[in-house]
């Protein structure tokens, strides 16, 4: 995912940031910034940013619509019949 050229370190970027704002749009990639050799952040433009965020937000309902279609139910004809005698509802 990350190549060399992805990586700068936070002095650099704290130099140049017009440069490396500049190379975040064009390029949609995000930078690891360093600190003493070691990563430290990404920084990423706006835009992709937030594609990656609502594409995290529509994973995340994938997971719970799974989860809920997984759970077991009971059959309607029983729930009507509990429910009619709890709230004493008489046919």
């Amino acid at each position: 995912m990350f190549q060399s050229s992805d990586i700068h370190t936070v002095t650099d970027f704290s130099r140049k940031p017009a440069e490396h704002i500049k190379r975040l749009k064009k390029s949609k990639r995000p930078e690891i910034l360093t600190v003493n050799g070691k990563a430290a952040v990404v920084v990423q433009d706006a835009e992709t940013y937030e594609r990656m965020a609502q594409l995290a937000d529509y994973a995340d309902s994938i997971v719970n619509i799974r989860q809920a279609l997984s759970e077991k139910g009971r059959p309607l004809k029983d729930f009507t019949a509990e429910f009619e005698a709890r709230h004493g509802i008489s046919r």
